[in-house]
């Protein structure tokens, strides 16, 4: 049998590094790095370059006990254990309660982790009886190459806490991953699929994760990848995204997550805390349909946290795509930092206005802003005209916001009233909803800003949306009302000096 393209790429690049086994499985994070990789070294940018962030105990005690009880001899396995916390809450869980073997793999890459992984590991088997192996290298490697040879033990249950890091479209780990059908951009994927793989049919997989996954088409593979083999039984949400891991002063939003091998599609449990001492936990259990939506070929996951049901799955009066209504939408095209040369701070003969958030706030617009840091003008030249768009009414929608705040969404209406040019340029951070490049009428750009705005479509938002980017793929995600009712709303709007939230909610409720 021929080698594997990762096969062959291992081989290849164990000749190039001495015989340590970190040191040659690091190379497929990071060939380049000059880092030093001893056991002593252990500095953050090593841990950012492992995607590594260790496990709280209380969230590795809540991820053991979200398990039913084992009914049988017990495979487990641990991918990117680091010092044993989930092997070891998983024993302390169920090994007095299982009277069937349990056998434990554990795999580390980190030379400065395996030490204390087989000490604790060690310490764990004599006091609860368990069986344990300890492998170092590179999962993913192993895996993947165990998974296409057919060899290898097959697991009845798997605990995971995995790296955190994007692998590039050439990286030995994508073409590993590719050799078992799975395309996806990150580590923690990649050994979520790599460990789905192995469990037997009725295994149980539970990792701690960024919920990342949930939505958009970079996850888009990954997630079919799981449902084709795999029924999501838990989701644990944490309110509060920086409380996780607050140690590791972790920013991406986790979320906790119990799957079944080939189990059938049922009920699924939504359980939430504000952070890992899960002293305010609360649960609720929703039908499979409120979670991945019926008919939705990108099966984007959402996450309600309430048993109320949204007046955007339950009216008929929100069913239209934004194409259906003869709109767009675009990321902002104009990338500042490529076009440097052409940026102006105020505007001058020859340059367009830019337009960043900043010049946004809520009902107010302000443009030029002398007092900001972001240019107020684009030069219009040859290199500049194809990001331009003609002067209009267009809504626009901030990319980025705080998770603490308000609303997620922002929508505001740009009136072309403020300027005395032809054209203008939108920034990278924000979101234009056109019409084929072209502006809309002002009613209907004013009353889509008014149904972005609202509370039950915020609220709808944040179900399959656990960061705060707000992604033009989001935006073409929503159903909408019909072009008729959006220019009543906008006609509202338009008359008015500046509608208050609670205007705004009651327009859209009426509407349903």
């Amino acid at each position: 049998m021929g080698t594997f393209g990762c096969e062959q790429s291992l081989a290849e690049k164990l000749e190039r590094t001495e015989n340590s086994p970190m040191r040659a499985s690091l190379l497929f994070l990071e060939e380049d790095s000059q880092l030093d990789y001893s056991p002593v070294a252990r500095t953050a940018s090593i841990q950012e370059t492992l995607g590594q962030y260790m496990t709280p105990v209380k969230v590795a005690d809540f991820i053991a006990n979200l398990f039913p009880q084992p009914n049988g001899e017990v495979y487990l396995l641990d991918a990117g254990a680091g010092k044993g916390a989930l092997t070891d809450a998983f024993l302390s869980r169920w090994g007095k309660e299982t009277f069937a073997p349990i056998n434990a793999d554990a795999h580390e890459l980190d030379d400065a982790m395996l030490s204390e992984l087989r000490g604790r590991m060690a310490q764990s088997a004599r006091d609860k009886g368990a069986e344990f192996r300890v492998f170092d290298g590179d999962f993913i490697v192993n895996a993947t190459t165990m998974i296409r040879l057919g060899s290898g033990r097959r697991y009845s249950h798997a605990i995971l806490n995995p790296p955190y890091k994007k692998i590039s479209t050439s990286s030995v780990h994508r073409s590993c991953l590719r050799a078992i059908g799975l395309e996806t951009v990150n580590l923690y994927t990649g050994f979520l699929g790599a460990a789905l793989e192995l469990l037997d049919d009725g295994g149980q997989l539970a990792a701690i994760v960024p919920r990342s996954f949930c939505n958009g088409p970079y996850y888009e593979p990954f997630r079919k990848f799981l449902f084709e083999r795999a029924a999501l039984r838990h989701i644990h949400l944490f309110e509060a995204r920086n409380k996780a891991f607050k140690a590791d002063a972790v920013l991406q939003e986790n979320i906790i997550v119990l799957v079944e091998r080939d189990g059938s599609v049922r009920d699924i449990t939504i359980s939430m805390s504000t952070d890992d001492t899960f002293s305010d936990y609360s649960e609720l259990v929703v039908s499979h349909d409120r979670v991945v939506l019926p008919n939705d070929h990108a099966q984007v996951i959402h996450i309600p946290t309430s048993d109320d049901i949204s007046i955007l799955d339950s009216s008929e009066a929100f069913r239209s795509s934004l194409a259906d209504i003869g709109l767009s939408v675009s990321t902002g095209p104009v990338v500042d930092f490529r076009m440097k040369e052409w940026l102006r701070a105020m505007p001058e003969p020859g340059a367009v206005p830019l337009l960043y958030p900043v010049h946004f706030s809520g009902n107010q617009f302000s443009w030029p802003k002398a007092e900001s840091k972001k240019a107020n003008a684009l030069v219009r030249n040859a290199s500049t005209e194809k990001w331009l768009y003609p002067n209009g009414f267009y809504t626009v929608v901030r990319r980025f916001s705080s998770k603490e705040e308000r609303r997620r969404v922002v929508a505001s209406v740009v009136d072309p009233s403020h300027f005395e040019h032809d054209a203008l340029g939108f920034e990278n951070h924000l979101n234009v909803i056109h019409s084929g490049r072209a502006p809309i009428p002002e009613e209907i750009a004013r009353g889509i800003a008014v149904f972005l705005n609202s509370t039950p479509v915020d609220s709808y938002f944040r179900r399959f949306n656990g960061h705060t980017q707000v992604n033009a793929t989001d935006l073409k995600m929503l159903k909408y009302p019909t072009r008729d009712v959006l220019a009543r709303w906008g006609h509202l709007a338009k008359g008015s000096e500046g509608l208050s939230q609670d205007d705004i909610d009651a327009m859209v409720v009426a509407s349903a």
